[in-house]
Parts: structure tokens; C-alpha cells; sequence
């Protein structure tokens, strides 16, 4: 509850963390951090036009940064405390895009990288899973700031059939429990291949509604985009405006 004198300079008002949304059609899930029902704190959109999904991925988000830093810009104005993006490959923006606000930028769960390796014990690596393994490339680990002293694994749903597919397609229809399935049995396959992982990072921001399946096949520690916006949350939420005027 508010109390004394208070100063305000926004339209609106309660908003931690703002989102950068492509240009998207496909089913966002609960979980999805394109479904606002995913956090208990209310978050801000901004679609950037234009923002295919198969552009940003598979194309390297080709001439799209001026539309993002625009994106970025007028969500700054309406005073959220932070912004992120709905797509992990946008890393290779991230410089970019936190040299064009005031507010702290984290584009991708990929970030979080380097503070999980720091986690683990010596001789442990942290596996990546993601929508599309070949075309994460070396610009997006640089953007997050993996160097190569930082032992990672990556393994890709584009092997399978259903999840990619409508995702990078932009489809109307999303068979969940084949998306499900799928997720575990890449996760698995990563687990298997390399023993050595100590944990996991979900580089997809559509991949957080099966953490918790992930998690429960192979044991081990599971960090998404969900995580990384409710941590920034958190070092936010008591000083969002309307501040006490001076």
C-alpha cells in the first residue's frame, strides 16, 4: 500500500519486465513466456513486426534490429524495469540492444550460461537445448558471453517432427503431448551422449512448459527463460514507479 507523496511520469504502471514478442501466430501455452498466465506478476508486450520465426532463427534475424531497438525504446517509455525477448537467439543483439536503453537487457536465457558453469564442480559442462542446433552459432554464444573456456553440449529439436516444425512454421496447431514427448527424448539423448553435463539451459522461450518433464527424466538441474524473468522480477519489484517524490 502507498502511502505519503508520490511522483509519477508513465501512463501505466506495475510492470517489472517487458517483453520483445515476434511476430507470431503459433499456440503459446501456459509456461510459454509469451503467455502472460505464465508469470504472477504482470509483464508488458511489444510485438516487433516483421519478426518471423524462421527470420530470427534459421536467418539470423536479418535487418531486423532497428524494429527490436525501436521495440525496445517504447517499452523503456511505458516503464518497465527491464526487458528480454521471446526468442534466445536474439544473444547476438544483446550489446546492441542494452546500449539503446537505460534499463537492464537480458535477450536470452543463454546468459545464463556462464553463471551455470560456475555452479558446477570441475570436469561438468552445461547442455543447451534448443529449438534449431545448426543454426546456433558461434555470434549467439559470443552475445551471451560463452567463451570457449566454458564446456557446453548442445542438442536440437529439430530432429524431431512436431515442436520445430510448428514453431519455426508459425502453424496454428501445436500437438502438446508430442511436443512433450519429444523434449524428453532430446533431453535424454543429451544425457546420454554426454555424461559429463551437470545441468541444462533451455535456450527456446517455448520450451519452459516442460521443464519440469526434463527435469524428472534425466535428474538434473533445469534453467529457462522463466527463471531468469522471475529472478530479474525480483531484484526489481520494490522500486518500480510511482516513487515517493522528493
Amino acid at each position: 500500500m502507498s502511502s505519503g507523496r508520490v511522483r509519477g511520469g508513465f501512463n501505466q504502471y506495475g510492470f517489472t519486465v517487458g517483453i520483445l514478442i515476434l511476430d507470431t501466430r503459433f499456440p503459446r501455452i501456459p509456461g510459454d513466456v509469451g503467455n502472460a498466465a505464465t508469470f504472477p506478476f504482470p509483464v508488458r508486450y511489444h510485438r516487433v513486426s516483421g519478426a518471423d520465426p524462421d527470420l530470427v532463427v534459421r536467418r539470423g534475424a536479418e535487418g531486423l534490429l532497428p524494429a527490436f531497438v525501436q521495440g525496445a525504446r517504447a517499452l523503456e517509455g511505458e516503464g518497465v524495469g527491464a526487458i528480454t525477448t521471446s526468442c534466445g537467439f536474439l544473444a547476438k543483439y544483446q550489446q546492441e540492444l542494452a546500449a539503446a536503453v537505460r534499463v537492464p537487457v537480458f535477450t536470452s536465457s543463454l546468459l545464463m550460461v556462464p553463471l551455470v558453469h560456475r555452479l558446477l564442480p570441475a570436469g561438468r559442462r552445461v547442455g543447451i537445448m534448443t529449438v534449431n542446433a545448426a543454426a546456433l552459432g558461434p555470434e549467439h554464444l559470443r552475445g551471451a558471453g560463452i567463451t570457449s573456456e566454458i564446456p557446453v553440449a548442445v542438442a536440437g529439436l529439430e530432429t524431431e517432427k512436431e515442436f520445430t516444425r510448428v514453431l519455426l512454421g508459425d502453424e496454428l496447431e501445436l500437438d502438446v503431448d508430442a511436443a512433450r514427448e519429444e523434449h524428453v527424448r532430446v533431453a535424454r539423448r543429451l544425457a546420454s551422449d554426454y555424461p559429463d553435463v551437470g545441468a541444462i539451459v533451455l535456450e527456446c522461450t517455448n520450451m519452459p512448459p516442460y521443464t519440469a518433464d526434463i527435469q524428472r527424466e534425466t535428474g538434473l538441474p533445469v534453467f529457462d527463460i522463466v527463471s531468469l524473468v522471475t529472478l530479474v522480477h525480483g531484484a526489481l519489484a520494490a522500486g518500480l514507479p510511482p516513487r515517493l517524490a522528493s
